[in-house]
């Protein structure tokens, strides 16, 4: 198996990813085709290779907050550049470690 040049073995695992949204204006006024826009968007991450995983609206700061699976780095930024582009949303993303790869990542790291 590779690796990447801090020694971790490269996998052909899916990624995790966690994006906190805010409602832009945009998505505000249209707030009732909410739903058709979540569907869209899971249709979209699927046709990426990727998966939504959980799906929330909060309270705070943030309006959403979603957790995917996608196969790579540049099939979130293919996603994110689209969602970003519709205009309803303006996403944080961040990549997300699972307890055992962080875990791993805390054994190399000494």
């Amino acid at each position: 198996m590779s690796q990447d040049l801090t020694g971790a073995e490269l996998v052909s695992e899916p990624q995790r990813y966690i994006s906190l949204m805010r409602l832009t204006a945009k998505g505000l006024a249209e707030l009732s085709d909410s739903a058709t826009r979540r569907k869209r968007s899971e249709e979209r991450v699927a046709a990426l290779g990727g998966r939504s995983i959980a799906f929330y609206a909060t309270m705070g700061p943030y309006d959403f907050v979603q957790v995917f699976e996608m196969p790579s780095n540049e099939a979130m930024m293919q996603y994110v550049l689209t969602a970003r582009r519709d205009g309803h949303v303006d996403p944080l993303i961040m990549p997300a470690f699972d307890p055992m790869a962080y875990g791993g990542i805390v054994a190399r790291v000494g």
